[in-house]
């Protein structure tokens, strides 16, 4: 899965809400079939989600698409996929993960469906939610458990189910939660998962406290964020992708260096520091990333 730096939530029977969210700028749009769906409106929200899917893929295949469907213990996942499991379906984002079990029932129940619509096995990447206690816990077994994981997504919401999971209170400053978001990011890359995403700001004002949040987060690690509100997207892509200051003195520092190798040095005097391939490697990261984010 490409870097994905805003996650923009949608009712999926809302209509006409992710084509907003596109608008916005979002890199990828989130049907929700889960909790921002009532139950009597389920069978609908199904119908509309494969509606969209089909839509964005059309009008706008440079968006990432993914589906909450609703959790393995309640009567509609089985629906949720039938109905979703399609071309321009990138992934799911894994609701109520408990442990490695989760994950690999939705990848066998994904298989079944991906055949059903002819699409390559494999083809539809998951996403665990780490927003329970035992899916903290056991987060490194989750990023590990099957190859349809392209990252995870840890919650770290006021008043949602992992604050109730866990009992801590929420503060803005984020020190309770601290432990495990590092934790979960510790997990994504020992998996070799290079985006972990972090979830989400719920004070739609406060675009000022959402910067710092997105930009503590991202010293932690995280490339991503969940979103609630399409006014979120705008601070949120500005704050996960390089600054263009950085990304110039990292191009900088490549050529010094590769100046250097061909002159059969493994290291560079550049601009008066010393690099050598450790440094260079995070410069040519800093560097794809950027290009892979204005290539969409």
């Amino acid at each position: 899965m490409r870097p994905l730096r805003s996650l923009q939530f949608v009712p999926a029977h809302r209509e006409g809400w992710a084509q907003k969210a596109v608008r916005a700028g979002a890199d990828a749009v989130i049907l929700d079939l889960e909790d921002s769906v009532p139950e009597p409106s389920k069978a609908d929200a199904r119908a509309l989600a494969a509606e969209t899917i089909d839509t964005l893929r059309r009008e706008h295949p440079e968006v990432t698409v993914l589906v909450r469907p609703n959790p393995l213990d309640t009567d509609h996942f089985g629906r949720d996929l039938a109905a979703v499991v399609r071309a321009g379906l990138d992934g799911l984002l894994l609701p109520k993960v408990y442990g490695a079990r989760e994950v690999l029932d939705f990848a066998a129940l994904l298989e079944h469906f991906e055949i059903e619509a002819a699409l390559i096995r494999g083809s539809v990447e998951v996403i665990p939610t780490l927003e329970t206690a035992k899916s903290l816990v056991n987060c490194e077994a989750i990023a590990a458990a099957h190859p349809r994981v392209a990252s995870l997504m840890v919650a770290a919401a006021r008043d949602a189910d992992v604050s109730r999971e866990v009992g801590f209170e929420w503060t803005a400053e984020g020190l309770e939660t601290l432990h495990y978001r590092s934790k979960a990011v510790l997990a994504c890359r020992a998996a070799g998962l290079a985006h972990p995403i972090v979830g989400l700001w719920q004070e739609i004002a406060d675009l000022d406290g959402l910067r710092r949040f997105a930009e503590g987060n991202r010293r932690l690690g995280f490339t991503g964020q969940v979103l609630i509100h399409p006014s979120h997207i705008e601070t949120v892509n500005d704050v996960y992708a390089p600054d263009p200051k950085v990304v110039d003195r990292f191009r900088r520092m490549i050529e010094a260096f590769e100046q250097a190798q061909a002159k059969g040095q493994a290291a560079a005097l550049f601009e008066g520091e010393h690099v050598d391939i450790a440094h260079v490697k995070t410069a040519r990261g800093v560097v794809a990333l950027a290009e892979s984010i204005s290539s969409h």
